[in-house]
């Protein structure tokens, strides 16, 4: 059912402000048409036979106005306006006012339209028509009086048609506002070229139709014939703008009537909230099928697009008027949903909606399983325009493919591309593409030599050409204060340095919880910088073999400090990271570090494994294998000294491209681990054909295990099932005695945690070696104290 045009009811909360806007349009019209219509009853008789037949066809015409396909009746072509605009041309303002007023009144009868918007119709037209006949007096002023036409003339017709236009679509559009608010600029600019052509072409026709007036009233009902043309041309135009609403495959309406739709039906819901009504909201949904590129790759596009043909039906089929479907492209659908009270009536919608798209779609014979994701946004909960809701719509969808979901509610939690995040994002690009201070790698322009167990290390120290000094004898002098008294760990400690590649500036020590950081500058660098993005830099944490207490391994954690966040949580780095090309710029960045640090490492005489987490955009390019290889070869570490961690989510989202990666760098000699193993989806089949060597247990189940014996007996169950695959096992999270001694007792082979060390620089880590002294779950005959833990 259609529902109550709004405009015909007085706006609430602006019923003042209205009222005294009709009644001001009203007084106007009554104090330029009053004097014109009071002496009309005087030259009445002498109207001749042309006034008569244009009054006539004016109302006539009005009785049934031209509605255009697809146009609400308030977008309706009157026809009286040429009439009368050729009345007010030939015989005055009042006999124009006159026969317009009974063409509105007619009109608003046939229509239905309220008292007070037919009188406010009326008096319209009636400041239309005074402006024109203000701007045609300014003419000679017999413009139709047998004689030709001078340019005088037309320059005075075209301008009272102008004024016509601009009083008559103002005094609209002001009444659009008053109603509408803020919301009033989009109809009216949508609705101009309309009005253009429609009305523009009926006042174009008043001087003709006038012209043959004054030849032979027989002529004027001739009229009818362009007047027709001109709703022919209206009713073409709306025509290809719904054909250009429409898509060509399903013939549900596209993104750009979705557009008008959603922006349109915003206006309704505001003025139901306005007079307070419950049913306010309006739901968008947004539907992704989720197995459509599989269809489209094994049986080919022709069999998709009837795929697309089925699910528009089925869509179509549940969606009830007013409600609305459209295809926004690809196997992307929108549903706009009308008069809600509460998001609860989106939500159940969009389980019936999942139920109707699980069901198989039969293809030739073959049953096809294709079902959907959907994600909602409210208005006004969730945005109060198109774009806004569309967005959120978005985030809420992909957030229910990346919860394994059908369906998804947007919650500014899950959206992750804020305009925080785009700037955060902005940041980490910066300051990866440039450095921690915009200088270039120096080991790209440096040669390296081999250290003591092949490994390349640069020494050639780059020479200051302002000062004449090697950058290495200046940075020796800025070294921090707070260094160990012992001459041999600071040597190693400089000879161990990862940073010393990167950067003029030196890099301070990583600052302890609470401390403000706070880079050294160089007096003598008078350079503009660009704008500060804090620095990348890479933790290390130490894996220790618990039966012996040895630091075989560390694994390298990624940090930022930002100039205004601080420490920014590495869970969001990488998530930020992880949704554009960025992370391709952080894993190289991430892969260079470690590589060098173990040439630095083997150098200072300090043999150890590195393990770095990978991400999944790294493992679907393969380009990270390459990558790894050529670092390697350069800085002349051995492979077996380098070992990469995914996770099973990783493992799970491609897991033949993922195996492919994994596998050519198992053939390089690489050591592969899964990380967070028990907390993913991977099953015992991908977990027997992955080249693994190790598996680690989430820190999740290790931090419970003492207290929580179901943590404690998935914790076995991993070690024992590792173990019969052949498998090393670590241990994340031990941080303290009792959980290191279980381990112990399960049968595994690691651990990293607190309870050995807390991550640490590269250069704290060479010194914690320096004084670490292993120990034994077990305490020998000679030994009768308990295992302490270690300073950090």
């Amino acid at each position: 059912m259609e529902p109550p045009d709004p405009r015909n009811l007085v706006p609430p909360g602006r019923a003042a402000q209205f009222t005294a806007f009709v009644a001001g349009v009203l007084a106007v019209a009554v104090l330029v048409s009053a004097g014109a219509l009071a002496s009309l009853a005087t030259t009445l008789d002498a109207l001749p036979v042309a006034f008569w037949t244009m009054a006539v066809l004016a109302v006539a015409c009005d009785a049934r106005p031209f509605v255009a396909p697809g146009q609400r009746q308030t977008s309706a072509v009157y026809p009286s306006s040429c009439f009368t605009f050729a009345i007010l041309l030939g015989w005055g303002l009042g006999p124009a006012v006159a026969v317009q007023a009974v063409a509105v009144l007619v009109s608003g009868v046939r229509m239905g339209h309220a008292p007070w918007r037919t009188a406010f119709n009326a008096a319209q037209y009636a400041c239309s028509l005074g402006a024109a006949y203000a701007v045609s007096r300014l003419g000679p002023g017999a413009a139709f009086d047998g004689g030709p036409l001078s340019w005088a003339d037309v320059a005075a017709i075209g301008g009272a048609g102008v004024a016509w236009f601009l009083v008559n679509y103002g005094l609209v559009t002001a009444a659009v506002r008053l109603r509408f608010g803020e919301r009033w600029w989009p109809n009216a600019w949508r609705g101009l070229p309309f009005e253009l052509l429609s009305t523009g072409s009926l006042l174009l026709l008043a001087p003709i139709l006038m012209t043959a007036a004054r030849a032979s009233a027989a002529l004027v009902p001739l009229v009818l014939v362009p007047l027709f043309a001109v709703y022919r041309m209206a009713r073409l135009t709306v025509e290809q703008r719904q054909l250009a609403a429409l898509d060509p495959l399903t013939g549900l309406p596209n993104r750009k009537a979705l557009l008008a739709e959603v922006n349109e039906q915003v206006h309704r819901h505001a003025e139901r909230a306005a007079r307070g009504e419950p049913d306010a909201h309006l739901a968008l949904l947004l539907i992704d099928l989720d197995r459509f590129k599989n269809v489209n790759d094994a049986l080919g596009h022709a069999v998709g697009d009837r795929l697309l043909v089925e699910v528009s039906a089925r869509l179509t089929g549940v969606v009830e008027p007013p409600d609305l479907v459209a295809r926004l492209g690809g196997d992307e659908f929108a549903i706009v949903m009308t008069g809600l009270t509460e998001v609860g009536q989106a939500r159940a919608f969009a389980d019936q909606v999942v139920r109707v798209l699980a069901e198989p779609v039969p293809l030739d014979g073959l049953p096809l399983d294709v079902g959907g994701s959907i994600g909602i946004a409210l208005y006004p909960d969730h945005g109060e325009d198109f774009a806004t809701l569309m967005r959120h719509a978005d985030v809420a969808m992909y957030d229910a493919k990346h919860r394994n979901d059908t369906v998804a509610v947007y919650t500014a939690e899950s959206d992750h591309n804020s305009a925080e995040r785009l700037g955060l994002l902005a940041d980490l690009r910066r300051v990866l593409e440039g450095g921690p201070t915009g200088q270039p790698h120096a080991a790209e322009a440096t040669p390296p030599v081999r250290g003591g167990d092949g490994a390349s290390m640069t020494v050639a120290a780059p020479v200051d050409g302002r000062t004449g000094q090697s950058w290495w004898s200046r940075r020796r002098r800025r070294l921090p204060t707070g260094v160990h008294d012992d001459e041999l760990i600071n040597q190693i400690v400089t000879a161990a340095d990862p940073i010393l590649r990167r950067s003029i500036q030196p890099t301070p020590p990583a600052p302890h919880d609470g401390e403000v950081w706070a880079r050294p500058t160089d007096p003598d660098d008078s350079a503009e910088s660009a704008p500060d993005a804090g620095e990348i830099m890479l933790y290390y944490q130490p894996q220790v073999e618990i039966a012996t207490g040895e630091v075989v391994g560390v694994e390298a954690l990624l940090r930022w400090r930002h100039p205004r966040r601080g420490m920014v949580d590495p869970e969001e780095l990488i998530r930020v990271a992880e949704q554009s090309a960025v992370m391709r710029l952080l894993t190289r960045r991430v892969v260079d570090d470690v590589v060098e640090q173990l040439a630095k490492w083997s150098a200072a005489g300090v043999s150890l494994r590195a393990a770095l987490n990978v991400s999944v955009r790294d493992l679907h390019t393969g380009e990270i294998a390459e990558q790894i290889a050529d670092r390697l070869t350069r800085y002349g570490v051995a492979p077996e000294r380098l070992q990469l961690e995914i996770t099973e989510g990783a493992l799970m989202a491609d897991p033949r491209r993922v195996l492919a990666t994994i596998t050519q760098l198992h053939r390089i000699g690489v050591g592969i681990a899964l990380d967070d193993f028990g907390t993913g989806y991977s099953s015992l089949q991908h977990l027997r054909r992955l080249p693994l060597s190790e598996v680690k247990v989430d820190r999740s189940f290790v931090l419970g295990m003492v207290d929580d014996s179901d943590d404690a007996a998935i914790v076995r169950s991993t070690i024992e099932l590792a173990k019969a695959l052949g498998l090393r096992v670590v241990a994340e999270g031990v941080e303290d005695e009792r959980t290191w001694r279980m381990l112990h007792a399960a049968g595994c082979d690691a651990a990293q945690g607190w309870f050995y060390a807390r991550p640490m620089p590269a250069e704290e880590l060479v010194a914690w070696l320096a004084r670490y002294r292993p120990v034994r779950p077990l305490a020998t005959s000679d030994e009768a104290e308990l295992p302490r833990r270690h300073p950090r």
